[in-house]
């Protein structure tokens, strides 16, 4: 096979179809890497070709051998997943077979994870509430202009970010602004500091409309966010959460402080920052977790790749248990998760997703650890073994 079309490649390829970034050159790789499996590895007569269910399962064990002989290993000792069977070895292969059976569909054939009522992902939007009361819906909201106060001009841009600046005209008192998002949405905020703000699903931040005349910089979190601090010295920026304070000058972190999780979690990528609760402080460093429950502070190594996957638009599952994972599906796709008697407790899942696919699809990739089932009845999705 030509050196282009290596398991790595057709990775890259497979991701690049299905999120509709294809060169025109990779586009035609593809259309090779096609005809390659139908006409000459799988040898299949023309009655196969034709046969659309015969079709599409000879190309489904093909695409996982070929990747199995040669991944399977390594991904087992990463992510320690799918231990019942061998060819279920990484959530990457099947990745990688469902994006091409959804190529398969663009030729004519049947995709059978299409579903009419399918659940689509989550999107860019939010609620952003004003000093006077008012509410502007982001995703209803065209770009340009927003509203005025504070000596600020809120407007939005062209890539969906909601943005504050300075208008020239100061103001004495101090306007609070509130933007949320629901289960389903995210949404980025450049503060009028230059601060930047990445709001997960189901997330509040309260912030000041200005910083003029503040000796802190200080918002409020609930729910996840990332920020990335414009830097001043002079004015220490600060997040409040319910149980912890975190102070910084110029830095990168994200919060975790879901009300539906166990810990409240702050994770330094860049800079330094300082957290305190009640009763202790700590000072975090690059690559550094803190970890907060029932009023302790324990400090882990921080896999920063899996903690801000969900601002890249990706599920990363590496390390977290089952139920963990299914929160984070549930507050994308707005879905209530509702676990029968025999539902599993904890299994570990290993592997990466992007956020743009289907609910249908995400939950079918799950299904093959052959680890768990799903039944959906509308935004019910019911969990059994």
């Amino acid at each position: 096979m030509d050196k282009e079309f290596t398991d790595e490649y057709l990775e890259k390829l497979a991701f690049r179809f299905k999120e509709g970034l294809l060169t025109p050159q990779e586009q035609m790789d593809f259309d090779v890497w096609y005809q390659m499996q139908v006409e000459k590895e799988l040898n299949l007569s023309e009655s196969e070709i034709d046969n659309e269910e015969q079709l599409e399962a000879k190309l489904y064990h093909s695409i996982l051998r070929r990747l199995e002989l040669k991944r399977a290993k390594n991904i087992q000792k990463r992510y320690k997943l799918f231990p019942h069977i061998a060819v279920a070895a990484s959530v990457l292969m099947v990745v990688m077979a469902s994006t091409f059976f959804y190529y398969i569909k663009t030729q004519g054939l049947v995709n059978k994870m299409a579903v009419a009522d399918d659940i689509k992902p989550g999107r860019n939007g939010a609620t952003l509430t004003l000093a006077n009361g008012q509410k502007i819906h982001i995703t209803e909201t065209l770009n340009g202009r927003i509203a005025a106060q504070s000596g600020v001009v809120i407007s939005k841009s062209n890539k969906g970010e909601i943005v504050y600046d300075i208008s020239g005209t100061k103001t004495e008192s101090v306007e609070y602004n509130i933007l949320e998002t629901s289960r389903g949405e995210q949404t980025k905020l450049r503060l009028p500091d230059g601060s930047l703000v990445f709001l997960n699903a189901s997330s509040t931040l309260r912030f000041p409309a200005s910083f003029t005349n503040m000796k802190r910089r200080i918002v409020e979190l609930s729910g996840e966010g990332y920020f990335e601090i414009a830097k001043d010295k002079n004015h220490p920026f600060i997040v409040k959460t319910d149980l912890q304070q975190v102070e910084v000058l110029g830095t990168q972190f994200n919060i975790n402080s879901y009300k539906d999780e166990p810990d409240l979690r702050t994770a330094l990528v860049e800079g330094s920052i300082k957290l305190t609760t009640q009763k202790m402080n700590v000072t975090l460093r690059p690559g550094q977790q803190a970890v907060l429950r029932d009023s302790k502070i324990n400090i882990r190594i921080a896999d920063t790749d899996q903690i801000i996957a969900w601002k890249n638009n990706e599920f990363v599952f590496k390390g977290d248990d089952f139920r963990a994972n299914m929160r984070k599906i549930s507050r994308w796709y707005d879905i209530d998760v509702i676990y029968e008697p025999n539902a599993p407790d904890n299994f570990m899942l290993g592997g990466f997703l992007s956020q743009s696919r289907s609910l249908s699809e995400v939950l079918k990739l799950l299904e093959n650890t052959d680890k768990v089932h799903f039944r959906r009845e509308g935004r019910k999705v019911y969990v059994s073994r």
